[in-house]
């Protein structure tokens, strides 16, 4: 086992490239580095520091820090595509760069957003910090500060309405907010001059995870859905809520949402209609899950596995896809077929995971590029190129018919 003492209860972790970036309660926020986790070869493969804390300090230190969110959990450098964005004006400028190779694949600049983890604290509100500096190549400035927003001070909460905040998800330049009271939407296009754009009053909402253009939040009621087609306003579905107890984190992954549901384990929501979602299974393996706190989705291969971070009996690992199990695993969206395949107890309750790859992923929600993508010529579509595909002349959503209208088609089958 691999352990570390953190400074409170970890509640939103994620690993990207050698770090773990870690929300740790009264503990504040810290990236771990866990550089050959398998291999460290020295006692503790989880460390604070790989040498003196003199020389790497990567911890916040905050009231209460309740969730963090990066904008890529790929292990991305800024510095790098800096460069070749800079290499690419000197090319424009018929000047010949000093790496006469370099600049040459035609990038979009990386939006700031990239440069920072954002930090939820349940006393202070949104505190940001620049982690971009893990990734720079020198390793004697691995010193996290506090950003300082444009209107003044290390922490921003307008209001109050921050109070309280519990969890934080990205949708491109858009934060996701979770308080008591209500959900709160925060621009972040200047990082350091956050705007509020919205806020929706909600009972308990407890996390978020966003698809193309749904918002799905955990409540007290339940799991809901909000239309995210404006992704600064949100607008709650009418009735599209699936009651649950006490519904804790959610994950999506295609046409399933996996719903963390405490003591009824593991809740698969089928979302295939977002707007009218529907219970596809409960599971908890015979009565074994019976605390679920989290869930991520990730495959291997030719399986899909589901891993729930169950409180006070540990980490589970569930099987949803084989060959075995699932004859049509190869499909786009196979329905699920979940089997507990193995678990491990932890010193303290389990109350997050960590999120995996993201792969293939050439732009966020808002339509910034995520990654180099290394290739000349070509580039990922922007917001307003992307919403040409869904969104109509009059502003509304494309949207299709279930049912088919034969006189709208020729007896060749060509449309008329």
């Amino acid at each position: 086992n691999v352990h570390q003492g953190a400074g409170g209860a970890a509640r939103c972790i994620q690993h990207r490239g050698e770090y773990l970036f870690v929300a740790e309660g009264k503990g504040g926020f810290r990236a771990y580095d866990i550089a050959n986790i398998g291999n460290k070869g020295v006692s503790e493969r989880i460390v604070a520091a790989p040498f003196s804390p003199l020389g790497h300090n990567t911890r916040i230190k905050s009231k209460n820090a309740t969730c963090m969110a990066l904008a890529t959990n790929q292990p991305i450098a800024v510095v790098r595509n800096d460069k070749m964005m800079a290499e690419q004006a000197q090319r424009a400028r018929g000047e010949t760069p000093a790496d006469p190779l370099g600049g040459m694949n035609q990038e979009q600049p990386f939006h700031p957003i990239y440069r920072y983890a954002f930090i939820t604290d349940s006393t202070e509100g949104l505190i940001v910090t620049d982690v971009d500096t893990l990734n720079d190549g020198e390793p004697r400035n691995n010193f996290f500060k506090r950003g300082v927003f444009r209107q003044g001070g290390t922490a921003w909460n307008p209001g109050g309405a921050l109070t309280g905040a519990s969890h934080i998800s990205l949708g491109g330049h858009f934060a996701y907010v979770t308080t008591p009271k209500a959900l709160v939407v925060i621009d972040l296009d200047d990082p350091l001059a956050p705007k509020l754009t919205a806020t929706i009053p909600m009972d308990d909402p407890r996390a978020t995870a966003i698809q193309f253009r749904y918002l799905w939040v955990t409540t007290a009621r339940g799991l809901e859905v909000l239309n995210v087609t404006n992704l600064a306003k949100p607008a709650l579905v009418p009735g599209a809520v699936i009651p649950l107890a006490d519904a804790r984190r959610v994950y999506l992954a295609r046409t399933y949402a996996y719903v963390a549901a405490k003591a009824e384990g593991l809740v698969i929501v089928d979302i295939k209609r977002p707007e009218a979602p529907k219970i596809y299974q409960r599971y908890t393996a015979d009565g074994a899950l019976n605390d679920a706190e989290d869930v991520v989705v990730g495959s291997t291969n030719a399986s899909l596995f589901a891993y729930v971070a169950d409180g006070r009996n540990g980490m589970k690992v569930l099987q949803l896809t084989s060959p075995d199990s699932q004859p049509n695993f190869y499909g786009f969206s196979p329905a699920p077929k979940p089997e507990l395949i193995a678990y491990a107890r932890t010193k303290q309750p389990a109350l997050a995971m960590s999120k995996g790859l993201d792969r293939d992923r050439a732009v966020d929600e808002s339509g910034h590029q995520v990654a180099i993508v290394g290739r000349l010529g070509s580039r990922p579509f922007t917001r307003s190129e992307m919403e040409k595909l869904f969104i109509g002349p009059d502003g509304r959503p494309y949207v299709v018919s279930d049912t088919v209208n034969m006189a709208d088609w020729s007896p060749r089958g060509t449309a008329r």
